[in-house]
């Protein structure tokens, strides 16, 4: 078979709208109007990048290709993060490919002490999965987490038919770059992809690093997808841009629950989760400080603690108004359900699990926030009620 050969359109899970480019198909995690409304441009940059995205397919093919070309954003003094395409065959991780790195796919390079950004073109990537075992097969490719691809075409050796989802419970998360797999080594290592697993479930991860904002366009996006459980994840980008006070935090999250409480997601299980342990901000409100050190990357909270007392927010802050929120709402929402961050990944786990640069967890942090999360809140009788 050539490349091309195989529809990508049905394989493709995950994202919650495509684009048909020129060199082949985009995925994107924002529709395109939700992305018009932003105001950051990070916000489309982080929706491109496919975070939880994955071909999904069964076949009986030994030798399966794909060719992408991505597109990798780096500083002018520091190098791109690896990126991987994980192979999970049938419920396995089966092969972790990297992304090629020089001369292909399209490098943007940013000049810090300029603002410049450069552009390098390359060639396309050709990705050769390792021979599958003979028989049919459950195949998924999870996309680079942490950089841009464009699927350009499959080719295998035998048929690829879609993977049938209905009979699975399918979760859609929003969060932050925790959730979105900064600092996580693989696509399927971020915490969700981890959880999904675990529990068995349909992953749609909506997590936007650096920009879990509070954004309406966010709360209407989720208010509109396919989702049988959702959570959502909120606080911590606030604390860290300094973004809003108590007195508009409390309404702002109170509009976004109810956003998505309209129409068809009226009465789904829904998950409101406070920020995990992060020491630099439990006590001291943002904005952070970002510093590329000897000893590396660091982030450091420039607030003044004594200003929490005027409604500046800290993590300890967000994590009490986000309970009371919950708790008033839950009396007349019965499907509205809340989960302290801390269960996940408390003062202890970072203090064994240190961050790298002081605000996001590393690899193994994340393989076990997703298994705790995946026992505590996508168990059968918990708190998304799987059956």
């Amino acid at each position: 078979m050539q490349i091309n050969d195989v529809d990508l359109v049905p394989l493709l899970r995950g994202a919650l709208e495509y684009e048909t480019t020129a060199r082949g198909l985009m995925p994107w995690r924002l529709p395109s109007w939700a992305r018009g409304q932003s105001f950051d441009p990070a916000v489309g940059r982080v929706a491109g990048e496919p975070t939880g995205v994955r071909l999904d397919f069964h076949t009986a093919a030994t030798s399966v290709v794909l060719l992408t070309h991505p597109t990798r954003r780096v500083s002018s003094d520091s190098a791109a993060p690896q990126a991987f395409y994980d192979v999970v065959l049938d419920g396995t991780l089966f092969a972790r490919l990297p992304s090629p790195g020089e001369d292909v796919g399209t490098a943007l390079r940013t000049d810090h002490a300029t603002g410049k950004v450069t552009t390098a073109n390359g060639t396309d990537a050709r990705l050769r999965v390792p021979d599958l075992p003979a028989g049919e097969h459950h195949v998924q490719i999870w996309l680079p987490h942490n950089e841009t691809t464009e699927l350009i075409g499959l080719s295998a050796d035998a048929e690829v038919r879609p993977s049938p989802t209905a009979s699975r419970v399918h979760w859609l998360h929003h969060g932050s770059s925790i959730s979105h797999g900064f600092d996580a080594a693989h696509p399927t290592g971020t915490w969700p992809a981890v959880a999904a697993a675990a529990a068995g479930v349909e992953l749609t991860n909506l997590a936007l690093s650096g920009q879990a904002m509070l954004d309406p366009f966010t709360a209407r996006t989720i208010r509109s997808a396919e989702a049988d459980v959702i959570s959502v994840k909120l606080g911590i980008n606030i604390v860290n841009e300094d973004t809003m006070r108590l007195r508009t935090f409390v309404p702002a999250v109170h509009g976004f629950l109810d956003t998505i409480r309209e129409g068809r997601h009226a009465n789904t299980p829904l998950l409101l989760v406070s920020p995990l342990h992060c020491g630099i901000q439990e006590a001291t409100p943002g904005p952070l400080l970002f510093e590329e050190l000897d000893a590396g990357p660091r982030y450091s909270a420039l607030g003044d603690p004594s200003d929490v007392s005027q409604g500046r927010l800290n993590l300890q802050g967000v994590r009490s108004a986000l309970r009371q929120i919950a708790d008033q709402r839950m009396a007349t929402d019965p499907h509205l359900h809340f989960l302290d961050g801390l269960e996940l990944f408390g003062a202890a786990d970072e203090a064994e699990l240190p961050f790298r640069d002081r605000l996001h967890p590393g690899s193994e942090a994340h393989l076990r926030i997703g298994e705790r999360f995946a026992n505590v809140a996508l168990a059968p009788g918990g708190p998304l009620n799987l059956q």
